[in-house]
């Protein structure tokens, strides 16, 4: 045999030699590392979700984007919607939740806001006999640094000025006083109470920009119902954000709630399509869905929250049975802002103000329940659970106002 065959039939079979214990050894390696995974699930004992149940498929009819369920009942189970690349959305169960300890008066979550604003009016007012021009004027200055904005500031020191000129109010006092109601019956709207028992499932679709608090809040108020004894399921419609999907799931481990989700940057309203049909059949008392805060362009954005509510109204008719806009009261007059254009936009129900406790301008309440004519559901005054409070103007105003009137600033 030529000795330069000879050399290459050694090197083949060298080659071929050193591809096969490579391969064995990764064969190996691969299964050692899935022996000690699974000892690590088994000693920590976590939960993985069971997808082995019935599943049907939801027939989407938008090209290009996923599109909208049709109505197609079928008798063997919940509809298992499908993203842009076909993968079923993901139903992901957590331990159950622990009691929601009883809110603290809500005097606390308002400190800088009162410190602030309130508290000028109140020094402004003391020591007055009387409430001149001069007066008026930084009356105005002081509302409208508040981020009360100038329509209500301007409509709040008109009804002021006739009230002093036909002698309704004869001193500073009763004009702080004046104030003082005028800004309960602005935020004390003719709005019909929130029933979350009104429908089964009941529907919340909660919308905002990234950022205010649209997620935190959704836990939040899970954890509420459930300490009151409702079955919740949340839906993880943000598929756009990786981060707002991972933390809606570490608020359903906390609280002991579900989470449906799909694939990143799949479509949302399949997912949401999905958990209402599957509360539907299990008897699910709400159904919480984030919403996109962001997307390329705000016409993006309204166009995807429009199509949201029209593939949930076929999941349920009368669906959704509340839209929260979560604003964050931090961002002052964008807040307002905001708002204008997601209710252009949207049936905007309800409102929740989040991070009151971290302003001392929180006086952009009242520029959007007057502006906006939207009633204020829930504020938020703090990181725990229970400071997520059910709004009412009364004990609103008396945690703002009390402690600050002129007799008390003098």
């Amino acid at each position: 045999m030529d000795p330069s065959s000879s050399q290459d039939i050694v090197a083949i079979l060298a080659t071929a030699g050193g591809v096969a214990i490579a391969s064995a050894f990764g064969f190996f390696a691969v299964r050692r590392a899935r022996a000690n995974r699974q000892r690590q699930i088994d000693a920590a004992d976590e939960p993985r979700a069971d997808l082995s149940g019935p599943r049907r498929t939801v027939e989407l009819d938008e090209p290009g984007h996923g599109g909208e369920p049709q109505d197609e009942s079928r008798p063997n189970g919940v509809a298992a919607p499908r993203s842009e690349k076909g993968r079923d959305a993901q139903i992901l169960p957590f331990p159950a939740a622990r009691p929601v300890a009883r809110p603290d008066a809500l005097g606390p979550g308002l400190a800088k806001t009162r410190a602030g604003w309130v508290s000028r009016l109140g020094q402004l007012f003391s020591g007055k006999k009387q409430v001149d021009p001069a007066l008026l004027e930084e009356l105005e200055k002081v509302l409208l640094t508040a981020d009360i904005g100038v329509r209500t500031s301007q409509k709040l020191l008109s009804e002021l000025r006739e009230s002093l000129s036909r002698k309704e109010l004869g001193d500073s006092e009763a004009a702080f006083k004046f104030l003082r109601r005028r800004c309960r019956e602005i935020l004390s709207l003719d709005a019909r109470p929130l029933d979350l028992g009104a429908a089964k499932p009941f529907v919340l679709l909660v919308i905002g920009v990234n950022g205010s608090g649209k997620t935190t809040t959704i836990g939040k108020l899970a954890a509420q119902l459930r300490g009151q004894g409702k079955t919740v399921l949340l839906a993880a419609g943000d598929t756009f954000r990786a981060a707002a999907t991972e933390q809606l799931q570490v608020w359903g481990g906390r609280v002991g709630v579900e989470v449906v989700r799909g694939k990143e940057g799949g479509d949302p309203s399949s997912v949401i399509f999905e958990a209402v049909k599957r509360a539907k059949t299990e008897g699910i008392d709400v159904v919480i869905a984030d919403t996109a805060g962001r997307l390329h362009t705000k016409a993006d954005l309204m166009e995807e929250l429009q199509k949201v509510r029209r593939v949930i109204a076929k999941a349920e008719p009368g669906a959704p049975h509340e839209t929260f806009l979560v604003i964050d009261s931090t961002s002052g007059q964008n807040a307002i802002a905001q708002a204008q254009i997601f209710t252009q936009a949207m049936a905007v129900s309800g409102i929740v103000l989040t991070k009151l406790d971290g302003t001392a301008k929180g006086g952009v309440i009242l520029g959007i329940a007057d502006q906006l004519g939207i009633p204020v559901r829930y504020v938020g005054v703090g990181e725990k659970v229970e400071d997520l409070r059910a709004f009412d103007a009364d004990e609103f105003v008396s945690a703002l106002f009390d402690g600050a009137s002129p007799a008390s600033a003098a």
